[in-house]
């Protein structure tokens, strides 16, 4: 339970620092002197190298043993928060916060490895609960903590907030984690790592930068795009013919494992998809404060919540895969409803809204990450979790590239559409009410004309986005036939047999 307990911190710890610092950009943005595009990189820095840092996590665990590369990662973790607290300049912060992603990284995927091994076949989807909410409600109540503690002290406290969190997190794993065998014989693959960081890095880079840049209208986008593609070529070319590849292959002949992480790819896109969109959904175009939009948001955490507590005992009476096509649908449905609000949607009918999509995304959770580890071998584990981890980070950061890229794309399109319309000889403008209250002839009446344009073609396009995140879940509901059996491979469980054993 301690041990439980302390992976559950740690993981809390990571998840809400992937959101909470992006509402108090502002406020650090003036504190710092620094400009807007100065103050993005306090978010791109931490996430490059968060994506980087994940994929050795897995060898490092091996060579190292997990729990001496837990603590040192929950240490690092913690001191570089406190430097980010006390940062100076914009210099400092975008490197304090650089080497708070490189610890950090490890964090979620150590902790998954932790409960899958402390905890039997049998107990594991329970385990397996408690940790994903961390990981599903640490994104969603980011925000609406970084409100209030920036709103209510100062944005300093976004960071301070981790230091009595990760002291009690390394105090409990001195005290309390078994230390696993360490690989001795174990070599790094210097040529691998660097291959997979650049293209990993550069892919980032690219999707994070995209929409303040112009995307492939700006150099820049081209030329990490060329690295990225060279990156990933070389690491699979190496990896595929050397004798001990950065990465074990072996990993990706498990069937399940393969499609937990195509599920886990789906769910990051989805769940930061939808969350880069209904919050400036809420705030733009509703007028809610920050912080009545992120307890709206929030209640989506209440449905995922609920249903990550019942989802163990679900998945002693229903097979997985029939858990994961409901999550599926009922997250399908919920975009279908999505694509019908409007300026005058009520409170209620998002809070409805959010709360059954929070249990759709609970339902695809937990089973898909019990389908994905539940025949995998267990010397494969820490591999495994680092490999998911990395999966729907870059989910999360393709979902919120390709919604925001297509809001921007739209918006101005619809704009423009809806403008070609709004002529001397349009009717709906010579109506006597509309011509009273709305004097197109002066800079006033067409600045208000023009806002109220720009309104209308950001709900289409929003709407759009919705339209088009709906679709790509039920294109994924096919998927749900490529898991194969969810019981326990003989030589899988007898190593888990040796691991609690060895506990």
């Amino acid at each position: 339970m301690l041990i439980t307990a302390c992976a559950m911190t740690a993981t809390i710890m990571q998840a809400l620092d992937t959101t909470i610092a992006n509402v108090a950009l502002p406020f650090m943005q003036g504190s710092l002197s620094a400009s807007q595009d100065q103050i993005n990189w306090v978010l791109t820095s931490y996430i490059v190298a968060a994506a980087i840092m994940t994929a050795p996590v897995g060898w490092l665990a091996d060579r190292f043993g997990r729990k001496a590369v837990f603590i040192a990662c929950v240490t690092g973790f913690t001191a570089a928060s406190l430097l980010c607290a006390l940062a100076q300049n914009i210099e400092q912060m975008v490197v304090f916060r650089l080497l708070q992603g490189m610890a950090g990284a490890a964090l979620v995927p150590l902790s998954q490895a932790t409960l899958l091994d402390a905890y039997t076949v049998e107990e594991r989807g329970g385990a397996m609960a408690i940790w994903g909410i961390g990981v599903m409600l640490g994104p969603i109540m980011g925000p609406t903590i970084g409100a209030w503690l920036t709103d209510n002290y100062s944005w300093h406290w976004v960071f301070l907030i981790n230091l009595p969190i990760g002291i009690i997190t390394v105090a409990g794993m001195v005290f309390f984690m078994q230390e696993t065998k360490q690989q001795d014989h174990l070599r790094f693959d210097w040529f691998g790592f660097l291959a997979l960081a650049i293209g990993i890095g550069s892919l980032q880079l690219m999707l994070d930068r995209g929409e303040q840049i112009g995307w492939f209208e700006a150099r820049e986008i081209w030329i990490e795009a060329i690295i990225s593609v060279s990156g990933f070529y070389y690491f699979f070319a190496h990896s595929l013919t050397a004798r001990e590849p950065f990465v074990n292959f072996d990993m990706f002949k498990d069937r399940n494992f393969v499609s937990g992480c195509v599920f886990m790819l789906v769910i990051g896109v989805v769940l930061f998809g939808t969350m880069a969109l209904v919050t400036p959904f809420m705030q733009n175009l509703l007028g809610y404060p920050i912080q009545t939009a992120g307890l709206l948001l929030g209640t989506r955490g209440l449905g995922t919540l609920f249903t990550m507590m019942a989802a163990p005992k679900l998945m002693k009476m229903v097979e997985p895969r029939y858990l994961i096509l409901t999550g599926l649908l009922l997250t399908a449905a919920t975009l279908y409803e999505m694509t019908g609000w409007s300026l005058d949607v009520q409170q209620q009918t998002i809070v409805f809204t959010n709360i059954v999509q929070g249990v759709g995304l609970g339902l695809l959770f937990v089973p898909v990450t019990s389908v994905a580890f539940g025949t995998l071998s267990g010397s494969l584990r820490n591999g495994g979790t680092s490999m998911v981890t990395l999966i729907r980070n870059i989910g999360s950061s393709i979902g919120i590239s390709l919604v925001i890229a297509n809001l921007t794309s739209k918006t101005t399109l619809m704009h423009e559409r809806i403008g070609d319309g709004l002529t001397p000889f349009n009717h709906a403008l010579q109506m006597p009410d509309v011509a009273a209250n709305l004097n197109v002839a002066t800079d006033a009446g067409r600045a208000v004309l023009d806002g109220m344009v720009t309104q209308q073609a950001a709900l289409i396009a929003y709407l759009n986005n919705f339209t088009l995140l709906m679709w790509l879940t039920l294109l994924t509901i096919p998927l749900v036939m490529l898991i194969g059996t969810t019981k326990k491979a003989p030589g899988a469980a007898k190593e888990d047999e040796v691991i609690h054993a060895m506990d």
